[in-house]
């Protein structure tokens, strides 16, 4: 038996704790803790089983890091054959670390966070189904395994965002979140069928295995229209699931679902997918400068806009979405550079600090709708402005929320330094790379510091705002809730270290070293000396120092001063609130004219051609049989004078012939 034989019970258990809760939570299991219990033990399974194999794949040689699993035949259409094969390579095994590892907490933290819910069974069926369908694009051989995972990952988005679908908002965000992803899943289809159809009838060589794609894919011919078109095609795909301009908007309506959910969708799951399927299929993306320069500019493009909408937003949960698209447009402009490693290693550093922001959110939010049910109060939990001085009342959320945003912000020794810096360095000297493309990232950066420092601020120091008769009811949340992000704050702190750059001294990048074998043949190379590259960091060190610092100004020494602000500048502080008016633009150019279309279709060509003519035969056929059933009267002499009538027309028709 290969030693790798049982990698399919990585994605199976999930898929078994799912349906486990699915078809027994609600009538036979009903405890929560059991629920909550058999979800997380599903993940926690996947993950042991994931440490085992990644240790295993660390201790062989370069050369033989990469094994495909088939597990089953699935079809045979003509000259192909598709299987139900698995890949482990280092890409793949460190994606499995971070979906089982980030998901086992979060199914974990879900078991206090979701207590008293209605449909709590509902909850941990869609959040297990949720990492299976990630595992399977993650683990996917060959294109088409990944792309079950691919609308997996799309279905229970859905569902999860529009876990409360009483509430219409939750009901639209779900909805948008599945129609905006349409838009990138055709145009994954519709790279992956040109890939398939060129290599196989120009080339002879039908397959959509990605280890095959990547023998043959230099075939297509470096900068060829072919292979251009077919990366692009893949890149719209990614921005869909990985929210870049201009399918962006779905995510942060995304925080109408519960907050672990958030955490899942912006941290270890739905929104890497992007990242890792251009990681997957670099050798493609490597061979289209022209789809890498777009990639580079759409990231910090992405990286600055989102950023800018992070300034003005008053919810909790919408300055981290926001953050999550600037953080993701980073990963995006160092896949465009050409530094798919450094991509990969912010997808990881990302996937800590992020995680535990979204969950130290959610304790927060869990701890001030506690205030505000005890104190009978409809106030919005979320809202920063009715929070202040929790850093007192809850001290285990605050040191590891404070931690992570240290990392997002870049702060030395800290996760986020590492890869956001090895992101800058190679954005201004890979080949590439350009110095517009490192300013852009640098400004982005300062303004990371900026917004996730005012959240810190707004809602952990100065006086506390919320309502006097909710205050003293605001408690630390409990153990099942803080354990997690204790665990997601050492990672974010300490999870960096594996990629030391080269300036602090050679083979100190064991990140790079270990994802050699995926990224050797494409990665880019920055070319600096050390010194600049230390010169460099100090630069972006002190950007990110000086955002911190104006928002203390402004939120803790000065807090008068956001509000002189918004009033000398209303015009730009609106934009920014209402996100640049971009979904307005949006329905004005895309839902409201296909709404009308909508309409004319159904009132005007269903209802009246489709169902018109439908009624109308029906009508003829109604008319004519009346006709006839007045042939049928039951009188016998009306009978008779009918077979007269019918002898007379036979008799004289012969005799005039």
């Amino acid at each position: 038996m290969n030693s790798y034989d049982l990698l399919w019970l990585i994605p199976i258990l999930p898929l078994c704790g799912s349906i486990i809760n699915g078809l027994f939570g609600k009538k036979v299991l009903r405890n929560e803790w059991l629920i909550g219990l058999i979800g997380t033990a599903a993940v926690a399974g996947s993950f042991a089983i994931s440490v085992t194999y990644f240790f295993q794949l660390l201790g062989e040689p370069e050369t033989a890091k990469v094994h495909v699993v088939e597990v089953a035949k699935w079809m045979t259409l003509g000259h192909l054959d598709i299987g139900w094969s698995f890949l482990l390579d280092p890409l793949s095994a460190l994606m499995l670390l971070v979906v089982t590892g980030v998901g086992s907490l979060i199914h974990l933290y879900s078991i206090g966070y979701m207590h008293g819910e209605e449909g709590f069974y509902r909850y941990f069926c869609y959040l297990n189904l949720f990492v299976f369908s990630m595992l399977m694009l993650v683990l996917g051989g060959n294109a088409l395994v990944m792309f079950v995972g691919w609308e997996g990952v799309g279905l229970c988005s859905y569902l999860l965002i529009g876990y409360y679908f009483e509430k219409k908002s939750a009901g639209d965000a779900a909805k948008k979140a599945f129609v905006v992803n349409r838009v990138g899943d055709f145009a994954f289809l519709v790279g992956l069928f040109t890939l398939f159809w060129t290599l196989g009838s120009e080339h002879g060589v039908w397959t959509i295995d990605f280890v095959e794609i990547a023998k043959h894919g230099h075939l297509l011919g470096s900068g060829s229209f072919v292979v251009t078109f077919v990366t692009l095609c893949f890149f719209v795909g990614a921005t869909g699931k990985s929210a870049q301009i201009p399918l962006y908007t779905w995510l942060p309506d995304a925080m109408e679902g519960p907050t672990p959910v958030s955490a899942l969708i912006h941290a270890a799951t739905m929104v890497t997918a992007g990242v890792y399927m251009i990681g997957r299929m670099n050798g493609l993306f490597a061979m289209a400068p022209d789809t890498m320069m777009v990639i580079a500019i759409v990231g910090a493009a992405t990286a600055i806009f989102a950023a800018s909408i992070g300034l003005a937003q008053n919810d909790i949960k919408r300055v981290l979405a926001y953050s999550t698209v600037s953080q993701l447009g980073y990963m995006f402009l160092a896949m465009g550079v050409g530094a798919f490693t450094a991509g990969v290693f912010h997808l990881m550093t990302h996937a800590f600090f992020k995680a535990c922001l979204f969950l130290g959110s959610g304790s927060v939010i869990h701890a001030m709708h506690h205030g505000y049910h005890h104190a009978h109060l409809h106030d919005d939990p979320q809202d920063m402005r009715n929070m202040g001085g929790l850093r007192k009342k809850m001290p285990i959320t605050y040191t590891t929320f404070l931690i992570s945003t240290l990392a997002i912000a870049g702060i030395p020794g800290l996760s986020g330094f590492f890869s956001k810096d090895e992101i800058l360095w190679f954005a201004l000297k890979s080949h590439q790379g350009s110095v517009y493309l490192w300013l852009v990232g640098a400004i982005a950066a300062g303004m990371t510091a900026f917004y996730m420092f005012r959240l810190v601020f707004m809602t952990f120091h100065g006086e506390q705002r919320t309502d006097a008769r909710a205050k003293d009811h605001i408690p630390e949340s409990p153990w099942v809730i803080t354990l997690p992000l204790v665990i997601l704050a050492t990672l974010a702190a300490l999870g960096g270290y594996i990629g030391i750059p080269a300036a602090f001294g050679k083979g100190l990048h064991r990140l790079e070293h270990f994802l050699h074998p995926v990224f050797g043949k494409t990665q880019a190379v920055a070319h600096g000396t050390h010194a600049f590259e230390f010169t460099m960091m100090g630069v972006s060190v002190g950007i990110a120092v000086v955002g911190i610092f104006l928002a203390w100004i402004m939120y803790i020494k000065s807090p008068e001063l956001p509000g002189k602000f918004v009033a000398k500048f209303q015009g730009a502080w609106r934009t920014l609130f209402n996100k640049w008016y971009v979904d307005e633009i949006y329905d004005a150019l895309f839902v409201n004219p296909c709404k009308r279309l909508g309409t004319f279709l159904w009132k005007g060509v269903d209802a009246n051609v489709v169902d018109g003519a439908v009624n109308g035969t029906g009508a003829v056929v109604k008319f004519l049989s009346s006709a006839l059933r007045l042939t049928q009267t039951g009188v016998v002499h009306n009978y008779a004078l009918s077979m007269v009538i019918g002898v007379l027309l036979v008799v004289g028709f012969y005799i005039l012939k």
